[in-house]
Formats: structure tokens, C-alpha cells, sequence
């Protein structure tokens, strides 16, 4: 399926600028509309966290204080929007049915950013996520793991630096599992239009389930030829060796499965999807 829309949450400028970059890139390659998303903190919320002892006054100062500085976050967040689209000449409006040039809108809302995003997901093509910054907990990137467990839609994680081209030469990392062949659902359009594409295996990373030549087989009935190529862990770390073998191919877009193992464990024990969350310097689509 094509892409005609895109969703991007926009929570801070920093990694705002990572998730619109790509978003937009993506936008030009599908004349797709970006959608994109800053959500604001209710400030009402602030009261059942003020504790006991606090005066009416004092709660009342808390909730102004916290509205001022949300507000402030939003202008920055809707400056930066504007700059960007401005600057890659793209049209600020509305989706419309049969457009052939890639558009762009931006909105404010007030709530729990994973659980709007996660449901303005369920009806969007691709939602852009910018990768968890450098020393930050991937376990505390609650929208990102919203979007992969509550909206059944694709997530595209976006790197620090945006790459000058995506989806030219893909590699598919392949398991067997059921996370995998959903990711490889989600991609296919993409597939379809690449230039190369080359699957990646590993004994390390293979589960109960089809093997890559069974994936190469179904994609060219497809219409899709692949590759094969077989990668190793570097020092013990799957991802690690994964994320390698998309470099050697030169890759610009990186499809995988996302938590084929469960999410709590990957977390406390590590786990590929970990390592690609923590690591990735391209392009990622996820599914989960």
C-alpha cells in the first residue's frame, strides 16, 4: 500500500527536527501529507501530583506555571515546523484525496502523548519517531512503544542526522517470526520500489518459522528480487552485527520485526530490537 499520510509527534525541538527531517524526505518520495503532532501537557494534571500540604494558591501556581512553560514548548516546537517545511518547499495545508505534490499541517492538542499519538496512528500510513537520544533509557521512549503496541501500524525511527536518500537499497532483517513477516507486509510498497534489496539472516537471530529463501521466494511472487546474505553477531550482539551488514550493503532503510521476544524482557536482558533502538544511524522501519 502506498503511503499518503504520515504522522509526526513533536515533542521537543531536538528530536522534533530528527522525526520531521525524515518524515518529510519520506513525504517527497510518496506525495504523502505529514501530519505532525505536538502535544501539550494538561496542566490539570499537576494537581494530583502536588501531595498533601499544598494551599489551594500553591497548586494554583503550579498549574500556571506549568501552562506558561507548555505553551512556550509549543511555540518552539510550531517555529521549527514552519522553518523546516518552509525551507524544504513543501505546502503547508490540508490532506486531500489525488494529490500529487507532498503537503504538510500542524497541530496542538492537550493530553497523554502515547495514548494520542498511539490513536492517531491507527489511521496513518507511517508515524516517524525520532531514535531515543544518546544516553537516554529506551524504556522511558513511552510514545514509541505506544505506536508499536497500541496502534498495529508501522513506525519509521528516525536517525540523529537525516539521510540524503531512503528506500533506494533496503535490507530486510528476517527471523521466521510473526513480528517479521508483518514488517515485511508493511514494507512492501517500499520494496517494490527499490533499487536493491538484500535479506539479512543469522543463525544467532533465526526463530521457529519460514527460513530467508522461503522470504525470498514469497517477495518475488512479488515481484521483488532479493539477495540473501548471512551476517554474525559482533561481539555477541546480534543487532550489532546486523546494523553492520546493512552498512556493507550500503543500505538506507532497514526493515525488521520489532520485539519478537517480549518487550519486558528485551529491556531487562537486552535483545536485538533494544540494540537497533539504542544504535541505529539509518532509517528503521519497525512492526511490531
Amino acid at each position: 500500500m502506498a503511503i499518503r499520510k504520515i504522522l509526526v509527534p513533536l515533542s521537543s525541538v531536538v528530536a522534533g527536527e530528527a522525526a520531521l527531517s525524515a518524515a518529510l524526505l519520506v513525504a517527497r518520495v510518496w506525495n504523502a501529507h505529514v501530519s505532525a503532532v505536538h502535544v501539550r501537557v494538561d496542566s490539570r494534571d499537576v494537581a494530583p501530583l502536588a501531595g498533601e500540604g499544598l494551599s489551594g494558591a500553591m497548586i494554583e501556581e503550579m498549574m500556571t506555571a506549568t501552562e506558561k512553560e507548555s505553551a512556550a514548548r509549543a511555540g518552539l516546537v510550531h517555529a521549527m515546523f514552519h522553518r523546516y517545511v518552509t525551507e524544504q518547499d513543501i505546502a503547508i495545508g490540508e490532506a486531500r484525496p489525488g494529490m500529487e505534490t507532498p503537503t504538510a499541517s500542524f497541530a496542538a492538542v492537550i493530553g497523554r502523548e502515547e495514548e494520542l499519538i498511539a490513536q492517531q496512528a491507527r489511521l496513518a500510513d507511517l508515524t516517524v519517531v525520532a531514535r531515543p537520544s544518546v544516553g537516554e533509557d529506551v524504556s522511558s521512549s513511552d510514545t514509541l512503544h505506544a505506536v508499536l503496541f497500541d496502534s498495529g501500524r508501522p513506525v519509521l525511527l528516525a536517525p540523529p542526522a537525516c539521510p540524503q536518500s531512503m528506500g533506494q537499497r533496503i535490507c530486510v532483517a528476517w527471523n521466521g517470526t510473526a513480528e517479521s513477516a508483518s514488517a515485511v507486509s508493511s514494507a512492501l510498497a517500499w520494496l517494490k520500489k527499490a533499487a536493491a534489496v538484500r535479506i539479512l539472516s543469522a543463525e544467532e537471530y533465526q526463530r521457529r518459522g519460514p527460513a530467508a529463501q522461503d522470504l525470498a521466494d514469497y517477495l518475488m511472487l512479488h515481484g521483488v528480487s532479493a539477495e540473501l546474505a548471512m551476517f554474525r553477531p559482533i561481539d555477541r550482539e546480534v543487532g550489532a552485527g546486523l546494523l553492520a551488514a546493512a552498512h556493507e550493503f550500503g543500505a538506507d532503510l532497514l526493515c525488521m520485526g520489532a520485539y519478537s521476544h517480549s518487550r519486558l524482557r528485551q529491556l531487562i536482558l537486552g535483545g536485538v530490537t533494544r540494540y537497533i533502538l539504542e544504535h541505529a544511524d539509518l532509517p528503521v522501519l519497525l512492526k511490531h
